[in-house]
């Protein structure tokens, strides 16, 4: 008898039942107040009168008119440069004690996000709520006493002056409970190799070894991950080394691109739950198998904002002009495309986390991430988010029966003429003429501004397909294996150009 797996599923089951159902929008009004309280005495705090903004009657409105937008590089440049000069209570109280580094999808250069220690908290608050959360799920009381492998970026943390820093991943997984420790894998020892083909290679070599009952990371690397496992042992899928693997915990990118390619690798199906955890803070959890979307953490060290994403809103950059209206959770719409704006315990403050997201059931606060800023295709009019192109490679998946796990798109001019220049991760043979039509047919049916823009001045699609490991190559010499390194859905003429150099020499 599972008789521990039991006695937790049956602990988690409780604890859902006492647990009230929460109102998203008082608990919203509770962590602006908190985040305002806190910060108040601090050097931003204190330039936007935070103390002043607390006698209000409507904290929502009165913050959201007296402190504006912030991108990475504005708050950076204006405020936490002063942290990095060894100035102290700047955003929030004290120093941080992490900076989480992020490149995102869109450079080299890394961002160095602050992560406070009431961050850390309020993840790990996160993380405890969804494991009560899985009560709505069919799972055997036996997994309740299963590995979990988390596989992000190295925990192995470079020390500079008073703070640690490294990716998001990395600090989280530093810094889980002392009860968690005995489920965690890889373990400490191999989780703080800074190599990511090296931790690979030992995760294959120890997973004989491991009863993994859950996997949590990026796709992508999630994959690659499976694939070198299931090669080193010589096994034909991964339930043959992992017979007791339940549930995979996706985040950083949508599933839907890899679904094909990743159930491949499994024996069996297994339940696939989506996370948002950025560098930023731990967002929402997918909190119910019903839906693929995912709930907000409203309770937590994040307050959200949500600015109706519209081209007169947006500047090229991806950052907000500053008349772009933002809403509050109650004042939000379904099937709307919105700019996620946060403020958190960590002292970002109505900052633009470059995620579109739309509501799916707004009394449940639960959402689905449609995109990045700077990855909205708009040139020419075409107003093509992620989502709607994530629906378009799944279309040529169920077409043409291939898998297709990363691509990139640039709008990009051949003699004047603007078309849509498509690149497949495919490790087939196809004919992409069919794939361009196919594509542009799909697209004019979903998209009524594509539509639109088909009819004017885009001229088509052009399709070219490269090898799978490209993408990763290219990534791995732009940035770096693992953790939370994803592909940009979407490139700038310039970058296309160093994008196809790099393609021609593979």
């Amino acid at each position: 008898m599972n008789i521990i797996g039991n006695l937790i599923k049956g602990t988690i089951d409780l604890t859902e039942k006492l647990v009230t159902e929460a109102s998203h929008s008082e608990n919203q009004k509770k962590v602006l107040k908190h985040l305002l309280n806190t910060a108040k005495d601090t050097e931003f705090g204190k330039f936007y009168t935070f103390d002043t903004i607390l006698e209000s009657d409507n904290l929502e409105k009165r913050f959201a008119n007296g402190v504006p937008y912030f991108d990475y590089n504005q708050i950076n440049e204006t405020w936490w440069q002063k942290l990095h000069d060894g100035k102290t209570d700047v955003t929030w109280p004290e120093n941080p004690d992490y900076y989480a580094l992020s490149s995102g999808t869109t450079g080299k250069t890394s961002k160095r996000i602050p992560v406070t220690k009431d961050m850390i908290d309020s993840i790990k608050s996160a993380g405890i709520a969804q494991i009560i959360a899985l009560s709505h799920f069919d799972l055997p009381a036996s997994f309740f006493e299963k590995g979990i492998l988390m596989l992000g970026s190295s925990t192995d943390l470079v020390e500079k002056d008073n703070h640690l820093e490294g990716e998001i991943s990395g600090i989280s997984a530093s810094n889980i409970p002392t009860w968690f420790q005995g489920y965690y894998k890889p373990g400490e020892t191999i989780a703080q190799i800074d190599d990511w083909d090296e931790r690979v290679r030992k995760i294959a070599e120890k997973a004989k070894d491991w009863d993994i009952g859950a996997i949590s990371g990026i796709p992508s690397w999630i994959e690659l991950m499976l694939k070198e496992v299931i090669t080193y042992n010589k096994v034909e899928n991964i339930h043959d080394i992992w017979p007791n693997l339940e549930v995979y915990t996706s985040g950083g990118v949508a599933f839907s691109p890899y679904e094909k390619s990743f159930n491949a690798l499994l024996g069996r199906p297994i339940t696939i739950i989506d996370t948002y955890l950025a560098s930023e803070g731990f967002i929402a959890f997918q909190a119910r198998p019903e839906t693929d979307a995912m709930q907000l953490v409203t309770d937590g060290g994040i307050y959200f904002e949500f600015v109706p994403f519209k081209p007169e809103y947006i500047n090229p950059d991806g950052s907000l002009t500053p008349d772009a209206p933002s809403l509050t959770i109650d004042e939000v719409a379904l099937n709307q495309d919105y700019v996620l704006i946060i403020s958190t315990v960590s002292g970002t403050w109505r900052y633009i986390i470059g995620d579109t997201i739309e509501f799916t059931d707004i009394k449940r606060a639960e959402i689905k991430i449609t995109g990045r800023t700077k990855f909205f295709l708009n040139t020419v009019g075409s107003q093509l988010s992620v989502n709607k192109m994530n629906d378009a490679v799944k279309h040529l998946e169920d077409t043409f029966n291939v898998k297709i796990k990363e691509y990139t798109i640039c709008a990009k001019r051949y003699d004047d003429e603007f078309y849509h220049s498509w690149y497949l991760g495919i490790d087939d043979d196809v004919d992409t003429n069919s794939f361009s039509k196919t594509l542009d047919d799909f697209l004019q049916n979903a998209n009524k501004n594509y539509r639109v823009a088909r009819s004017k001045a885009l001229k088509g699609i052009k399709v070219n397909t490269v090898p799978t490991s490209v993408f990763y190559d290219w990534n791995a010499a732009n940035k770096k294996k693992g953790g939370q390194v994803k592909m940009e859905r979407v490139m700038n003429e310039d970058k296309f150009e160093v994008w196809e150099t790099f393609v021609k020499k593979q």
